[in-house]
């Protein structure tokens, strides 16, 4: 029988009502009394590795998480986190760039309501984890939710209270676990070189949403505060007319002071693609920046995080490692340049 380690985070699924509003305050060992078929399923053995409101997450507790793993991994066949839900995509996807070509899976859960709650999907999320967790067939970094399970690096919160509350961006879910099985649409990756651990993430990152007619006058501001600028453009992406000379401006810089400038989109599905319309095509030409074209926000946030963290890497080399694919984070790409990146 498979041995897995449960770690607890916090979040929902772990909360109890207080005076002041849903407080965590279950631990990791009541959350599996919650649960007793899963002794049918694997040895669960847990860990608390904080216990707080997902709302404040922070790269510091990826790197508790992480390190976690990495300390127990000789020890366990899988691992399963609890997490709350509101930046538990963020955490998928950090977790993604952190805990790299693992064979065994981290499976990432929780809740939309407390697990002692009667009416909750909590319980059956936690146990489709272990089932999850526990199949032959799992790895890497992964989101089981709803009789769900989707790539730690594609899964976006889309609904605030429903039970389906997180989507598989532009990329299809790889398995279902209905009835307590497995059922798997994509075959499980092959990895060669053994798991990579990595625990640095750098937060000096800020995403700029446009709005028609925004003030040209913060792109000084947020290019000399930070060490990369998400654009999250409209459509397809591009730069508005209004912003070019700006844009140009606090460009000619990036490249020699490490800086990373990515360009994505505030549509959700579908991708970037700037080199469809004239506001686009003439920008990505003539600028060294990035595009994310099917990636997700939450994957390129800290997948930049991630790479500006590596101390051993030149800026050519980061803009290299942005576009090879970890955990199937980006395949547009490679569609458009008519080659293969390696995973």
């Amino acid at each position: 029988m498979k041995r897995i380690l449960m770690l607890g985070t916090g979040g929902t699924i772990a909360c109890k009502h207080t005076e002041g509003g849903l407080t965590p305050a279950i631990t990791p060992e009541e959350l599996v009394g919650f649960i007793p078929d899963v002794k049918d399923v694997c040895e669960v053995y847990t860990h608390q590795v904080c216990n707080v409101d997902s709302t404040n997450v922070t790269p510091a507790h990826w790197k508790m998480m992480s390190r976690a793993v990495e300390e127990h991994y000789k020890d366990y066949d899988g691992f399963v986190i609890c997490h709350g839900t509101d930046t538990l995509a963020y955490t998928a996807a950090a977790l993604s760039y952190m805990i790299q070509n693992s064979e065994k899976p981290v499976v990432i859960t929780g809740a939309q309501k407390p697990i002692d709650e009667e009416n909750t999907d909590a319980r059956n999320n936690l146990l489709d984890s272990f089932i999850y967790a526990a199949d032959e067939g799992s790895r890497d970094v992964n989101i089981v939710f709803d009789g769900k399970v989707i790539v730690g690096t594609r899964a976006k919160k889309e609904r605030a209270k429903s039970y389906n509350a997180f989507s598989s961006i532009n990329f299809p879910y790889p398995a279902v676990i209905r009835e307590q099985e497995v059922i798997r649409y994509i075959p499980p990756l092959e990895y060669h070189g053994g798991v990579k651990f990595f625990h640095e993430m750098e937060d000096s990152i800020y995403v700029l949403k446009l709005i028609p007619g925004i003030d040209p006058e913060i792109l000084d501001c947020l290019f000399a505060r930070y060490r990369c600028i998400v654009i999250e453009s409209f459509g397809v992406g591009g730069i508005p007319e209004y912003l070019v000379d700006k844009f140009y401006k606090v460009m000619r810089d990036c490249g020699t002071q490490g800086k990373l400038a990515i360009v994505a989109t505030q549509v959700v599905k579908e991708g970037s693609d700037m080199m469809v319309y004239e506001v686009g095509k003439k920008v990505k030409q003539d600028l060294d920046l990035l595009e994310t074209y099917d990636m997700t926000l939450e994957a390129t946030i800290t997948k930049a995080m991630w790479l500006m963290a590596r101390q051993d890497m030149s800026y050519e080399d980061m803009k290299s490692e942005f576009y090879r694919t970890v955990n199937y984070d980006i395949l547009g790409y490679r569609k458009r340049q008519g080659s293969v990146s390696g995973q």
